[in-house]
């Protein structure tokens, strides 16, 4: 079977755009719903943002759906071992990612953020901090990033920065959609 009807081929799965925004006292991290297989929409729906940390980090994650849902299990521990320290656990998560053998083979991206800090982590090891506090992942975040970066020195709060930026994402790429959720925390 050709990968791109295969659907336990990681490379088949495609779509997301996740991104976040800071500004006004406020972080917002968003992404739209729709889950692709090849060229085939298998759901619209999809919440790729959550809480994690007892409400205290957000985070949103690009890339395949059950190794995604495995890094915010680990993510959560090391939050648990390391509370209120965003940075430490992502760098630990990052380096177990990087080392461990079952981690390493796992196919996504994060976005993570707590009052004090926006994070993206990759499975190369990579934990980053965006300049000016925008940043977005999957298929159509440069497309979201380029339209939060235009609109961050309006009037508008970061949620309806993040919304638009994803509407505007959803209007482009085609493994994007109008399906949003968005979560806010207050920052520091």
């Amino acid at each position: 079977m050709h990968s791109a009807q295969n659907p336990s081929e990681p490379a088949s799965w495609h779509g997301t755009t996740i991104v976040t925004v800071r500004k006004g006292g406020i972080v917002a991290v968003g992404g739209d719903g729709q889950v692709s297989i090849g060229q085939t929409i298998v759901k619209a729906n999809a919440k790729k943002v959550r809480r994690l940390a007892k409400g205290d980090v957000i985070g949103g994650f690009a890339g395949a759906t059950a190794d995604a849902f495995t890094l915010f299990e680990r993510l959560e521990a090391k939050l648990d071992q390391y509370p209120g320290q965003l940075m430490r656990a992502a760098v630990e998560l990052a380096k177990d990612w990087r080392t461990d053998r079952y981690l390493r083979r796992l196919e996504a991206m994060m976005i993570v953020a707590d009052p004090k800090i926006s994070l993206v982590l990759t499975g190369t090891g990579d934990v980053l901090e965006p300049e000016n506090g925008v940043v977005g992942i999957g298929s159509g975040g440069n497309y979201a990033l380029a339209a939060a970066r235009a609109l961050i020195d309006t009037d508008l709060d970061a949620e309806t920065i993040v919304r638009r930026s994803l509407a505007i994402a959803a209007e482009i790429c085609v493994y994007t959609n109008d399906k949003v959720v968005v979560e806010t925390l207050q920052t520091l």
